[in-house]
């Protein structure tokens, strides 16, 4: 199978390995990973179809997920910068998808949560998008679904175990926002 996608640098297309062939190196299989990922993304925004970004999809899915946090929190886990993570509330403010309350804790602090339309927003927009994902696996036997899981967990728990900077969104914080300021 050869994945077709957009390369940044010149070389052979990423393909299935055949039995015979040697394991791939930690680099090669790091550059299967970055082409499969983009792709990846590519491909489930196009499956939805509603238009909605990566990364405002990503905050969406943050606060639906966890519950209301601080923008300091969200800006973290969704990585943008302060700046961009408040355009992009700003944004899903003015179409009514959250609302900013205080912290009940502290008063410095500002809340952002996910108002009825944003959580049906977020729901919405979900749904089409986990079909398709799990569409993409029904080529997989029980096994190789398995495989997939085991090795998922174990890398989710070694960037868990890194330490340093978190890796920054790639995408232009202006998408997330729904436009240019």
């Amino acid at each position: 199978m050869i994945i077709t996608s957009e390369r940044t640098r010149p070389g052979p297309a990423v393909r299935d390995p055949s039995p015979e062939e040697p394991a791939p190196d930690p680099l090669q299989l790091a550059e299967r990973t970055a082409v499969f990922a983009a792709a990846f993304l590519r491909w489930v925004e196009a499956a939805a179809g509603d238009g909605l970004p990566y990364p405002r999809l990503r905050l969406l899915e943050e606060l639906h997920c966890r519950g209301p946090a601080i923008m300091s929190q969200l800006a973290a886990a969704v990585g943008l910068t302060r700046r961009s993570m408040t355009s992009a509330v700003d944004a899903l403010e003015s179409e009514r998808l959250v609302a900013r309350r205080p912290h009940p804790e502290d008063r410095r602090a500002t809340l952002v949560e996910l108002t009825g339309p944003g959580l049906r927003a977020a729901d919405e927009a979900f749904q089409p998008r986990m079909a398709a994902i799990a569409a993409l696996f029904d080529g997989l036997d029980p096994d190789d679904r398995a495989a997939f899981a085991r090795i998922v967990a174990h890398l989710t728990t070694g960037l868990r175990t890194r330490t340093g900077p978190r890796p920054r969104a790639t995408a232009p914080d202006a998408t997330l926002a729904g436009g240019p300021s």
